[in-house]
């Protein structure tokens, strides 16, 4: 055997390791074992993922694994690996990769000609679809949307064109914001919303965006959310807004900044569809 098939087979094993979305009864007998057996873990929040370790016992060193120190972390995985270490890497829940630090290390592996393994767990968009009561054998899952303003507008147009439903993440914090937006661009789309999967208070909601706000003024929203907004069922014609340019300015104006366009954008936009100036948008206004 050459010198390089043997330093191939010393190198160590990554295993990507799925854990609960929420009830810790879902980790696998696979994934317990694997999470034993590791050298090392290398966890998301080592705090959040210690209550997992101490449910099943577990007693594998960890070692911190986040966004803001993937690099220098991912330098020194990889040289374990290298080694002979086996390491397993974990998100907070769920998947990890998915929407969440790992790509980098993944990556890193390939480069390194270190092996890669997957131990297969729960994943909180999954779950969803299979609740949402729409037809997902074909799908688009994009995640968080942008924070920014323009880029987040433009996802959503995406959305409102795509014939295929669409998956999205969204925090407590945001979630009335994006369902204003979905309003304002495709108002009787349907949209399922998922939270607290496998939790105690798991909750799925269908209807359109305004029946969903409307839920969420009676109720402060908590919990991570997974929406999924059906596929258009017509051609989506963003460029179609005969009937904003007929109706009041103000309905023109807010549906532009419902979309997280600031008020000087959406003025813009407002003269520019009408074909006047802004200053008439303004007397129109009486701003």
């Amino acid at each position: 055997m050459s010198k390089e098939k043997t330093e191939e087979k010393e190198k160590g094993t990554l295993y990507i390791v799925g854990t609960p979305i929420g009830n810790l009864e879902d980790m696998s007998f696979r994934g317990i074992r694997m999470l034993k057996e590791v050298d090392l873990i290398a966890a998301e929040d080592t705090r959040h993922t210690r209550k997992l370790l101490s449910y099943y016992e577990i007693e594998t060193p960890m070692t911190a694994y986040h966004k803001f120190n993937e690099k220098e972390t991912c330098d020194r995985l990889i040289e374990r690996l290298i080694n002979g270490e086996n390491v397993a890497l974990v998100s907070d829940a769920g998947m990890p990769i998915i929407s969440d630090p790992g790509y980098v290390l993944v990556t890193a592996c390939q480069k390194a000609n270190v092996d890669v393994r997957v131990v297969p767990g729960p994943n909180a968009a999954i779950c969803a679809v299979a609740l949402a009561g729409m037809d997902v054998r074909r799908f688009c899952f994009m995640g968080f949307l942008s924070k920014k303003n323009k880029t987040f507008r433009e996802e959503l147009e995406d959305i409102a064109k795509s014939a295929v439903p669409s998956v999205i993440y969204e925090s407590p914090h945001r979630i009335v914001k994006t369902l204003e937006a979905v309003k304002a661009l495709m108002p009787e789309r349907t949209i399922c919303i998922s939270r607290e999967i496998t939790k105690q208070h798991e909750e799925t909601l269908s209807g359109n965006a305004e029946r969903l706000l409307d839920i969420f003024a009676e109720k402060q929203p908590k919990g991570e959310f997974v929406v999924i907004i059906d596929g258009a069922k017509e051609k989506f014609k963003p460029d179609d807004i005969s009937a904003l340019c007929e109706g009041d300015p103000e309905d023109h104006l807010k549906y532009y900044t419902s979309l997280g366009m600031d008020e000087k954008e959406a003025m813009k936009k407002v003269a520019k569809d009408r074909g006047i100036s802004k200053r008439d948008v303004y007397r129109l206004l009486k701003v």
